[in-house]
């Protein structure tokens, strides 16, 4: 997470104190904003806390997909579900969309 104290600092110092700040970077895994005149431009970070942060969001998008998958299963055990022509037909009549012909 972004440290609003220590994770905001201006390009230009970035460019001037690169090898501290990377250092600095490496040891905290903390992402660091760089602004140019006062407005947030771009995020660092270092490479092994990115592939963490990459790593994580893959889990977090797996775990949603097997939840719907679930969800879609139960609903089909408890017989929640409709036939998907008989769906579309009733969304193309009610949108006047016409389906076009097999």
């Amino acid at each position: 997470m972004l440290n609003v104290e220590s994770g905001i600092d201006s390009l230009t110092n970035f460019k001037r104190q690169t090898a501290e700040v990377l250092a600095r970077l490496h040891a905290s895994g903390e992402p660091l904003v760089l602004t140019v005149n006062g407005k947030a431009q771009v995020v660092v970070q270092d490479a092994a806390a990115y592939q963490k942060l990459a790593e994580a969001a893959a889990r977090a998008d797996h775990e949603e997909v097997i939840a719907a998958i679930r969800e879609g299963l139960a609903d089909a055990k408890a017989v929640r579900s409709k036939p998907a022509r008989a769906a579309l037909a009733r969304l193309a009549a009610k949108y006047q969309i016409v389906p076009p012909r097999p």
